[in-house]
């Protein structure tokens, strides 16, 4: 069996997480070239990846990363709606699908902050300055508290309907759904059906009851489930849930 690369995650400092689910290290196997599937998770991240800098955009569809022999990626993520703290005033959307360079939004604010990485060799000390530079920009770029209430009334098997929501919280629909695009790189509905991936992938183990996940997770039924999965991630159910051994 091809190895596989590692992947890690811990909790982001107490400052940054209300705003970020975790920090995370992945590395590949030190002998082999390796692939890693991406998928779409609604969230946004800053990388440490070859020495530089990059925003990791939401993704809409899922891709394939191939890895060199060792190779080390460092990342804190955002959760989906909170991205502004790494974005500043640039919406979501213009960096969906797409890697830039984070010196394009922060400017010299990013090259001091490469500069002040380059000599760090322990990757959990990288992702807890990453963390932290997140962290200081909060002040000045605070996180769109709306879309995040959004995302997470969304984040459920039977979510109310964008109509209700925007009532409740004082917006006319085209309101909301303009300030989740913005804030979290989708439309209400596509970060409904993401959210709800994201979930399934959770649960996701060999020898699931794949009926039962559908019910519990708001699938019409696990036909519905397979097309769903097939298109956030380009797999089967069985193939999603081989990938977690």
């Amino acid at each position: 069996m091809a190895a596989r690369s590692t992947y890690e995650e811990r909790p982001a400092p107490a400052a940054l997480r209300p705003w970020s689910p975790c920090m995370w290290v992945r590395r590949a196997p030190d002998a082999e070239t390796t692939a890693a599937r991406v998928v779409p998770d609604g969230c946004t991240d800053l990388l440490w990846h070859r020495g530089g800098l990059a925003i990791a955009g939401p993704d809409t569809g899922h891709r394939r990363v191939l890895l060199e022999p060792g190779e080390l990626i460092v990342g804190v993520r955002l959760r989906p709606g909170a991205a502004r703290p790494l974005l500043g005033e640039t919406p979501a959307t213009a960096v969906a699908d797409a890697q830039p360079e984070l010196d394009r939004l922060w400017g010299e604010a990013a090259l001091r902050l490469t500069a002040s990485l380059a000599e760090t060799p322990d990757p959990w000390r990288i992702a807890a300055i990453l963390a932290g530079a997140l962290g200081a920009r909060t002040a000045v770029h605070e996180p769109d508290r709306v879309a995040v209430s959004v995302a997470e009334a969304l984040d459920r098997p039977h979510p109310p309907g964008i109509g209700g929501l925007a009532w409740r919280l004082g917006f006319s629909e085209r309101q909301l759904r303009r300030r989740v695009r913005a804030a979290a790189g989708y439309g209400p509905k596509t970060l409904e059906q993401i959210l709800r991936f994201r979930r399934t992938l959770e649960a996701a183990a060999p020898g699931a009851d794949w009926s039962r996940v559908a019910a519990e997770q708001g699938y019409a039924d696990q036909a519905h489930l397979s097309r769903q999965i097939r298109r956030w991630s380009g797999g089967t159910p069985r193939e999603l849930a081989a990938q977690r051994t």
